[in-house]
């Protein structure tokens, strides 16, 4: 297999026939033998149905049923544990991702890189989801030691031998850019066109994209600790030259200080900056925990198209997920 193109849906009913339509039309003449991967993250419209479709129409399509709503990294890890390409493609399913830019992406890969993102100078999207993208980059120049010129894309390019130490990362909190990172610094990027959706609304709220970044937060770093400690350490500062300079100035005047609403401020930021630091170990304390159960990042309901047996296809990803699991915690599950 030249190349796999892994998509995550996601409420798309509409735009999967067009998204199929455009990789049919800019990969077939670069690419003799490609796959594209529909990944259904349990979308609750009709996603599922229409891939199916889809996959009986062409010979190239495999679908991928999730049981429950995985997440957007959970359902790429799906895919990436199905794709067999030597180079896998990663791309949205709105057509965001134009699908021009894929011979491209492959080029880079050819040319020795083993990952290539698509760098986007302009978005389509919200200002507040430009100000994400933006902050997400530069706390991932913190806590990845991502390169300063390399945009984290959604859409990009990995050669097979880092797909396969992606998919050993046996977490229940998968977050893709920061594996690829772990495991690769030979990265590069081409310019691409960011475009409109092609129909329907985004499926990220500020919810959700915080939740995102927490992944990042949490998952590959102790960051979010040390902020805690140092807020910590410079309150306790604050209060030692504080107390200092009341004690001063109640000698030199004889008089105390005056003004409650300072002390109330004083005391409800400090007890605002300790819930933060509570607050990020329990984070951490609850991924550990829900770690240590052995949570699956997904569970495949069926597979179906591209000459795959549903039964056989779906016992291989999901024992394959759940033996990396098992097999995390020095568990044999022979």
């Amino acid at each position: 297999m030249q190349l796999s193109i892994v998509v995550p849906v996601y409420r798309s009913a509409e735009c999967l026939p067009a998204l199929v339509r455009r990789i049919e039309k800019e990969v077939a003449d670069y690419f003799q033998i490609y796959e594209l991967i529909l990944v259904n993250d349990d979308s609750p419209d009709t996603s599922w149905e229409v891939i199916q479709r889809l996959a009986s129409e062409h010979h190239f399509i495999t679908g991928v049923n999730l049981r429950k709503n995985a997440g957007q990294d959970n359902a790429i890890m799906a895919g990436l544990n199905v794709a067999t390409g030597e180079v896998v493609i990663i791309m949205d399913d709105d057509l965001q991702h134009d699908p021009s830019d894929i011979p491209a992406l492959d080029r880079q890969i050819k040319y020795g890189f083993d990952v290539v993102y698509a760098r986007f100078e302009h978005m389509q999207q919200a200002l507040w989801k430009n100000f994400g993208s933006w902050f997400n980059d530069r706390f991932a120049m913190l806590t990845l030691g991502k390169p300063k010129n390399i945009y984290m894309s959604p859409y990009k390019a990995l050669r097979r031998e880092v797909v396969q130490e992606v998919i050993k990362y046996a977490g229940p909190y998968p977050y893709v850019d920061g594996l690829i990172f772990a495991v690769t610094s030979k990265i590069t990027q081409i310019p691409a066109t960011h475009h409109t959706r092609f129909a329907g609304k985004s499926n990220y709220s500020l919810l959700r994209s915080i939740k995102v970044w927490l992944k990042l937060a949490t998952g590959f770093s102790a960051f979010p600790l040390r902020i805690a400690t140092f807020l910590g350490g410079a309150m306790s500062l604050l209060a030692f030259v504080l107390a200092a300079y009341f004690a001063l100035q109640a000698l030199i005047s004889a008089r105390g200080p005056e003004g409650w609403a300072s002390v109330i401020v004083a005391v409800l930021f400090i007890g605002g900056v300790q819930l933060i630091g509570i607050g990020a170990v329990g984070e951490y304390v609850g991924r550990i925990f829900v770690t240590q159960n052995a949570r699956p990042q997904f569970t495949v309901k069926e597979i179906c198209g591209s000459g795959s047996a549903s039964d056989p296809d779906v016992a291989r990803v999901n024992r394959a997920n759940s033996v990396l699991h098992l097999a995390s915690f020095g568990v044999n599950k022979e």
